[in-house]
């Protein structure tokens, strides 16, 4: 529990916190709105500044929940990170999502094996 500071403002690293939580949410929405109008554009359709700004509104909610959702998946497993199983857990209700992850995640794994392979050859020829 934070002390509250005279004038009842909280404490320093309180209010970096929640600066930089309003920064990061000003800076989503930012992206969110753009990305919005961009498709509206392509697609030839007009979106209302209000629904622009509550489905990015809405996006940040769910973004923070799926962080929140990642952290408890990550601290039930005993890891003090996040991994991209935890990040598939979190996706099990959608099952196209859940298998464009699974696919996404096997690639990454095999381009991985490739790099190691490929570092383990040039370690043995630069001896």
């Amino acid at each position: 529990m934070a002390t509250e500071g005279v004038g009842g403002s909280g404490s320093s690293s309180e209010v970096e916190n929640d600066l930089e939580m309003k920064l990061l949410r000003d800076r989503f929405r930012l992206s969110a709105i753009s990305i919005a109008e961009s498709q509206a554009n392509k697609s030839g359709m007009e979106v209302s500044n209000v629904v622009v700004a509550c489905v990015a509104d809405l996006a940040f909610k769910y973004t923070e929940r799926l962080a929140k959702d990642l952290q408890l998946f990550s601290q039930h497993a005993n890891r003090k990170s996040v991994n991209i199983e935890d990040v598939i857990l979190s996706a099990h209700r959608n099952e196209h999502l859940s298998g464009l992850l699974r696919t996404f995640s096997n690639d990454l794994k095999a381009k991985d094996r490739q790099f190691e392979r490929k570092r383990k050859k040039n370690d043995k020829t630069t001896v």
